[in-house]
């Protein structure tokens, strides 16, 4: 068998590792949520009754203050990252909101 030359595999190799990337950018919230909020926020948190939470826009704003509240420091693509994971597994706010 014959290997292939190196600048046929290396687009290859790049194109991998670009879907790679492309596929974790929605579980960085994830990461994030299971590391510091789950010790407070269980799913029954989200889905109660009185959810503060109305669409995206008050869905990011409670993230922050949370995440301001626990002195996380995140940067405003963490925040966008934990909203987008709760609005992809709980909330389901219409996506022209989320994509704001």
């Amino acid at each position: 068998m014959r290997l292939l030359p190196p600048l046929l595999v290396a687009p290859a190799v790049l194109l991998a590792a670009a879907g790679a990337h492309a596929q974790a950018s929605p579980s960085r919230g994830l990461l994030l949520y299971t590391t510091h909020c789950v010790e407070c926020h269980t799913s029954q948190m989200h889905w109660r009754d009185r959810r503060q939470a109305r669409d995206w826009e008050t869905l990011k704003a409670w993230v922050r203050h949370w995440q301001g509240d626990a002195r996380l420091q995140w940067n405003e693509d963490d925040v966008e990252a934990v909203a987008r994971h709760l609005n992809e597994t709980v909330y389901r706010f219409p996506r022209q909101q989320a994509a704001q």
